[in-house]
């Protein structure tokens, strides 16, 4: 028990700072959160809606979850952002502890710690933890599935009595991990299933998994919102879920994400900073003992053929190989626990496959070396006393993870490389990130909208600035338009409409005023970058003329 309690006391120094700090992000996040704010504005906890749109492209599950989070804390839809992330740091803890359970069941409670450990101190949980997207929620499903999956496993290895409690919780954990992000959940078990099976020609296991009742339970759970939400919508969710989003990122390159195959291979080692190196020597390690090991062919069966998978879908995003990472983890810990991680080498390509690993960590080190110290003295002017010491935590933490000092106590390599990595990334996202004013231009303008407008319910609309995020901060009813619309909005209710308008739109506002630049009073200007479109941009807030 007391392996947990440091778990969760881990999790929470690793994943709550920043997550008051940080403005609300977009786009994804914004989404999210102004849809679950809808939600508990409008009192309809079926439908999906960004303002007036539907938004179907993932099920109810983390609008639920993210409305009880709201209700909890007692803001409801007076909730600032923070609020709404809470559900993906008590996701992010859950795999975490999921994870150090698996790894306590494979290999012994030492290395189930370790992998615990490991997940919650890497860059891509880290800051999927502190967003309210459906990333680390849903990684907990598939890592508590994961865990079903592999005791039922093992207990066929042994030769062990079918018992229903692994069956159960696999198929809730599946029927969960459906209602927050489709497929993905029961899709990683799928394909851990099949590679198994075909890799032991040996099916006869999956039996265990009363198939058939399973099945039932699954749709138990998760066709009385689907049948709700059909009648509500007609059917679009099902056309918007499935094939537009769905279908349409693996056929081709969704909203500009595409890459070329390798591209996960390539940022591999920024996003499981720091444990590249170490995870590698453990994966290379694992290779050669999958026949005579049935718990590292698990976990082989859970990483590799995801990997590939995600390799040749057209539509790529870092946390999209997310789910396979706990596998990898835990390969590594079983690894530095047995001590074949400070093992040699069979061949030398595999020496190889690590220099170019340890190579990729040390450019990883540098990036996040110089977020901490670079990126405040180009976007301020100046240093920042968190950025400075997270430089130096940083160089820790990828010194301690390359497995060049220490290699005779990989252990306490990885703790340490562990506890300045978690230290590294809190700084940045709660003493960094949040201080720098040229990127959160959403909160800029909704604070000069608040601090202006005139009327108790004025209205604001933007012209060209269209983030999701300043939907959620000036309110439901902003106007996303043009310049020209941003005119009439003016005109229509001059004594308390505000018109935010963006350099670009501003010679077409001017020029649908009837009395040109005398028809407006300018109230505010605010400057900054728009770093999901990656320019700079000036937006200048207007009310009618007095």
């Amino acid at each position: 028990m007391s392996h947990y309690l440091l778990l969760v006391f881990i999790c929470i120094v690793s994943f709550v700072p920043g997550i008051a700090s940080i403005p609300p992000l977009d786009r994804d996040e914004s989404r999210y959160i102004q849809a679950t704010h809808q939600m508990a504005e409008s009192g309809d906890y079926v439908d999906i809606r960004f303002q007036d749109a539907s938004r179907y492209k993932k099920p109810i599950g983390i609008y639920w979850l993210q409305s009880a989070a709201l209700k909890l804390t007692g803001f409801d839809d007076k909730a600032p952002a923070w609020a709404y992330r809470l559900v993906s740091v008590a996701g992010a803890t859950v795999a975490v502890l999921a994870t150090a359970t698996l790894g306590a069941f494979l290999f012994g409670q030492s290395a189930g710690l370790l992998a615990g450990i490991a997940l919650a101190s890497i860059v891509m949980l880290g800051f999927e933890a502190r967003v309210a997207k459906t990333d680390a929620t849903v990684l907990a499903t598939v890592v508590i599935a994961q865990a079903a999956l592999a005791f039922m496993w093992m207990a066929s290895r042994r030769q062990a009595a079918e018992t229903w409690a692994p069956a159960l919780t696999f198929w809730v954990a599946t029927a969960v991990g459906v209602l927050i992000k489709g497929p993905i959940t029961p899709f990683v078990s799928l394909l851990t299933m099949a590679s198994l099976s075909l890799y032991y020609r040996e099916w006869r296991w999956l039996k265990r998994l009363k198939p058939i009742a399973g099945i039932i339970i699954l749709l138990a759970i998760v066709l009385p919102w689907l049948i709700m939400i059909t009648m509500k919508s007609g059917g679009a969710f099902f056309n918007e879920s499935v094939n537009k989003d769905f279908l349409s990122k693996v056929g081709d390159a969704q909203e500009s994400h595409g890459a070329p195959p390798g591209y996960f291979a390539l940022i591999f080692v920024f996003f499981i900073w720091p444990f590249g190196v170490l995870a590698v020597r453990g994966g290379l390690q694992a290779l050669g003992r999958l026949r005579e090991d049935p718990r590292l062919a698990f976990l082989v069966a859970w990483y590799v053929p995801f990997w590939l998978v995600t390799e040749l879908i057209p539509t790529k995003l870092p946390h999209y190989v997310l789910p396979a990472y706990p596998a990898l983890l835990l390969i590594m810990a079983w690894a530095i626990d047995t001590g074949v991680a400070s093992g040699p080498y069979q061949g030398k390509w595999q020496i190889w496959i690590e220099r170019l690993t340890l190579l990729g960590l040390a450019a990883a080190t540098l990036a996040l070396m110089g977020a901490g110290l670079v990126l405040p003295y180009v976007m301020t002017g100046s240093f920042s006393l968190p950025g400075i010491i997270a430089f130096f935590t940083a160089f820790a933490a990828g010194l301690f993870a390359s497995g060049l000092i220490l290699n005779h106590n990989l252990k306490g390599a990885l703790q340490a490389s562990a506890t300045f990595a978690i230290i590294t990334l809190g700084l940045l996202t709660w003493g960094v990130v949040p201080a720098l004013p040229p990127m959160w231009l959403s909160p800029a303008i909704a604070d000069a909208y608040k601090a202006a407008k005139p009327c108790p319910d004025s209205v604001l609309a933007s012209a060209s600035y269209a983030e999701p995020s300043l939907v959620f901060l000036a309110g439901t009813n902003t106007v996303l338009t043009d310049g020209a619309g941003a005119a009439q909005h003016i005109l229509a209710d001059p004594k308390c409409a505000i018109a935010a308008v963006d350099e670009g739109q501003r010679n077409g506002f001017i020029a649908s005023l009837p009395e040109g630049e005398k028809s407006v009073a300018a109230i505010a200007t605010v400057s900054g970058i728009n770093y999901s479109k990656g320019r700079r941009t000036t937006v200048t807030l207007y009310r009618a003329a007095p």
